[in-house]
């Protein structure tokens, strides 16, 4: 074995997160060791993030080219070539993967060895015929999808999000077991496509977000043509006449659906496997890594940042992690994690997005609070564009504090931005008024639903008297 490495940070996993705590790291002057055993980039680049929104817009195309009506121009049906969609996913991944090369870290100073990473002891990690002894050791190996306890799924063909994007036959009918985001996109998509789709949910679609707002998608969804079935059990999945068929039960009531091919998108599990982190001294359990709320684990020498460390699986959660570790590792900043701040966005049509403490979670935290609606058809620049199913919903204190955003329809992940960053600083309501938003835009929405928490004040009979004085004296 060659002599050991000593760097100040040794990042295992080349995601997102990692890449991220890598660059940040070497470009302030600090000897990074990145230990990657797959693709750079990992699952956001490869096979989730990027490659979906990909397929999403391909499909949102071919949507748009149906439905011109409304608008006045005369719609016709798309031709789909699912050839051609595959290569524009992979032209996509093509276009960024520079961004996360090797060549890209290596001329940044990190030294990457392409292998995989095992913990030798609580302050050694071996990979690729070294042994890395660094200061600080950050593990940021993401997160793998599962297959759920069903009965004959191990046995059938089938799609995770790791392998749906290398398909370039048109599909005939999908079934989809998982109502998730992940399921919830792909289905839509892939119905826009061409595709007969069927969803298979044992509990609520999109259950994590909430339900007023999660309607609103499923209605429209459901109006495409996509089958959405909630509430119900998969006894088996098997081989069928036309690829694979599913037997569930709805209420007590046994039905075979038959499809041509299976997405599963029911769950990811942590990747820790191989890792040895009982060598290290780490504790983890089925979710993930366990640390604390400054991202470290049970050996101080050790954080875990991203899906393996359990919580939110998100791309931008493992950004925001590498942010406090950095701070934390080279600036020995007191850190801590905060949930409220960490924005979603699922990205069906209308999208879907959320900042913030649900209704539920303000009414529990802080007992009386407001809430706050405006519709997307009150939009001018929605009207315009015929683009007005949706609203924003926002929760404040009593005086005006805001605490959660949601909002459902057009660019909802994008209007969520003004208040990720009202929540961020602990803003009240009355800093939304009073911003410019150029007309007509959308963001306008943001500001007339912050004017309606002063709704009940000009009914109030003292300001009128106010006002009557006021105007008084000239």
């Amino acid at each position: 074995m060659a002599e050991p490495l000593k760097p100040d940070i040794c990042v295992i996993g080349a995601g997102s997160g990692g890449l991220s705590v890598a660059a940040a790291a070497a470009q302030l002057g600090t000897s990074v060791v990145l230990i990657e055993r797959g693709k750079m980039g990992g699952d956001c680049l490869n096979y989730g993030c990027v490659p979906s929104k990909a397929m999403i817009a391909a499909g949102k195309r071919a949507h748009t080219i149906r439905t011109h009506e409304a608008l006045g121009v005369r719609s016709t049906r798309p031709q789909v070539d699912f050839a051609e969609v595959h290569d524009h996913v992979h032209r996509t991944i093509a276009a960024i993967a520079p961004n996360d090369s090797v060549e890209r870290f290596t001329g940044l100073g990190v030294r990457v060895i392409q292998a995989e990473g095992r913990f030798k002891d609580d302050r050694t990690v071996e990979a690729g015929g070294h042994e890395i002894q660094a200061r600080r050791f950050v593990i940021a190996t993401g997160s793998s999808p599962t297959l759920p306890p069903i009965e004959g799924i191990e046995d059938v063909p089938h799609f995770t999000n790791e392998t749906i994007f290398d398909n370039t036959d048109r599909i005939g009918h999908l079934l989809v077991v998982g109502g998730g985001p992940i399921g919830m996109e792909l289905a839509q998509a892939h119905g826009r496509l061409g595709a007969e789709v069927t969803v298979l949910e044992a509990f609520t679609a999109l259950g994590k977000d909430d339900p007023e707002l999660t309607a609103v998608v499923l209605d429209a969804v459901r109006r495409e043509g996509v089958t959405v079935l909630e509430g119900i059990r998969i006894e088996r999945i098997e081989r069928g006449p036309f690829g694979v068929s599913a037997h569930i039960a709805i209420n007590g009531q046994q039905s075979r659906i038959d499809g041509s091919h299976l997405l599963v998108a029911a769950g990811r599990r942590p990747n820790i496997d191989g890792l040895n982190l009982e060598a290290a001294g780490i504790d983890y359990e089925r979710t993930g890594i366990k640390v604390s709320r400054g991202l470290k684990t049970s050996n101080v020498r050790v954080y875990a940042i991203g899906d393996v460390a359990g919580g939110l699986q998100f791309t931008h959660v493992a950004n925001y992690h590498a942010g406090l570790v950095i701070r934390n590792a080279l600036f020995r900043m007191p850190v801590k994690v905060n949930p409220d701040i960490v924005p979603w966005v699922t990205f069906t049509e209308p999208e879907l997005a959320h900042v913030g403490l649900t209704e539920e979670e303000a009414k529990t935290r802080h007992g009386r609070i407001r809430i706050l609606r405006w519709p997307y058809v009150e939009n001018d620049r929605a009207q315009a564009e015929g683009l007005t199913t949706g609203f924003v919903k926002v929760i404040t204190t009593k005086r005006g504090r805001i605490l959660g955003a949601s909002i459902v329809g057009e660019h909802a992940g994008e209007l969520i931005q003004m208040w990720v960053l009202a929540i961020t600083r602990k803003m009240k309501i009355g800093a939304l008024t009073s911003i410019i938003s150029p007309y007509p835009t959308l963001s306008e929405i943001n500001k007339r639903v912050a004017y309606t928490y002063y709704l009940p004040s000009l009914t109030n009979p003292m300001i009128r008297r106010i006002i009557g004085w006021l105007r008084k004296l000239g």
